[in-house]
């Protein structure tokens, strides 16, 4: 029997996707009048479903037309009435990107466990990664008027209980996937190791230098202060030595993917550091980098003063160089993404549209908009809404 009018029909069709179906069941539903209020399609391995929200004409036997159409097609068709949605109260949207080595169904059944425990409705599933399930969004929708902070640090604590992926939570907005300009930090994110540690093992006071970094990072203490105490205790180490060290400097897991993909894509791209400008002016050259921003060494006859020339870049100067750079370079603050991993670049990523707390210390992961703990860099890639089939096209050979 046809539904009245007032009522809606639900149609899913389901079977081997192949080309004509579309056009085949949309255009018996013009030739018949009837008004399409929705649709949405997926294909999975090589299997369509499709759903068509209608409002039919009375008496029109459109149904029976299209179930026999989809007979022809190879396909099956069910349809249900259902009641015209009530406008809904306005929800707060937002997309859960999910990256790992694989997601399999006890990762996706512990991250929605968590957004249903915190009231998240999930409207949409979309696949990422390529070949294999390793990025998915989540798109869901809160109830109207919770805040997403509580699920946010619900969905840090996952990720940093299982170890095995990350999980972010992005706001739906206009500016999600139209970021255009990318910040990273560079010790401890872009590349693996702490510069100013190594230059000091070299000189042979490594140990004293590295318990003013770890708390210089956790800050527990001035930055300023700290980065005066360990540069004084390089004093007469030959320039060489950090020459040599710029020159072959251990990129993060990642960076290289990252950097190449941003440039092809038009981001501008840069380094604002609290390290020494000898290794941030040599990974610009190497990778591409458009800008680089960091403290600059003093040497007197090839060797170390103990000093740094001009201003010290600490959290409030990076905050300032990434919004210089960004009005200089006519870039929306909600436009641009940074990356860091200590205490000294809480500023900088409170400062962007999209902090990422990189393999970071505590205190900076529970301030971030998001955290990266298992993946390399070119996660970041997934967190601008990228997925593996643009970023093959990209040539990254990422996915």
């Amino acid at each position: 029997m046809t539904p009245p009018l007032s009522e809606s029909v639900l149609i899913t069709v389901t079977g081997k996707d192949h080309p004509g179906i579309v056009s085949r069941l949309t255009g018996l539903l013009a030739e018949a009048g009837a008004e399409l209020l929705d649709v949405e399609q997926v294909v999975v391995q090589g299997r369509l479903t499709l759903c068509l929200l209608v409002r039919l004409p009375p008496a029109s036997g459109t149904l029976e037309t299209l179930l026999s159409a989809a007979k022809t097609l190879g396909v099956a068709l069910d349809f249900q009435v259902v009641e015209a949605p009530a406008t809904p109260a306005a929800s707060a949207h937002h997309v859960v990107t999910a990256v790992g080595r694989a997601l399999g169904a006890r990762e996706l059944h512990a991250l929605t466990q968590v957004l249903a425990g915190h009231g998240a409705n999930v409207e949409r599933i979309t696949r990422l990664s390529e070949p294999h399930l390793g990025s998915v969004d989540i798109h869901i929708s809160l109830p109207p008027g919770q805040p997403p902070d509580a699920l946010k640090h619900a969905l840090l604590e996952l990720s940093m209980q299982s170890g095995g992926f990350d999980v972010a939570l992005q706001r739906e907005s206009l500016f999600r996937r139209g970021k255009r300009m990318v910040v990273m930090d560079m010790d401890s994110t872009l590349i693996r190791i702490e510069v100013i540690d190594e230059l000091a093992r070299a000189h042979g006071v490594g140990e004293q230098v590295s318990r003013i970094t770890e708390r210089a990072m956790h800050g527990e203490m001035d930055y300023d202060e700290s980065l005066r105490q360990r540069v004084a205790l390089l004093q007469g180490l030959d320039a060489s030595v950090v020459h040599q060290l710029a020159a072959n400097l251990p990129l993060t897991e990642g960076a290289e993917t990252l950097v190449r993909v941003l440039k092809r894509l038009g981001y501008r791209t840069a380094v604002i550091s609290g390290g020494f400008s000898v290794a941030a002016e040599a990974l610009k050259a190497r990778l591409g980098i458009d800008f680089a921003y960091s403290n600059e060494l003093e040497i007197q006859d090839g060797k170390l003063t103990g000093r740094t020339v001009g201003r010290i870049v600490n959290a409030q100067r990076k905050a300032e160089l990434l919004e210089s750079l960004a009005q200089a370079e006519g870039i929306l603050l909600d436009q641009v993404v940074a990356v860091g991993d200590g205490a000294n670049d809480l500023l900088m990523l409170e400062r962007a549209g999209l902090g990422i707390a990189f393999r970071a210390k505590p205190k900076l992961r529970a301030a971030a908009d998001t955290s990266i703990a298992a993946g390399g860099l070119d996660s970041i890639l997934y967190l601008l809404g990228l997925t593996g089939r643009e970023l093959l096209e990209a040539g990254s050979g990422a996915g």
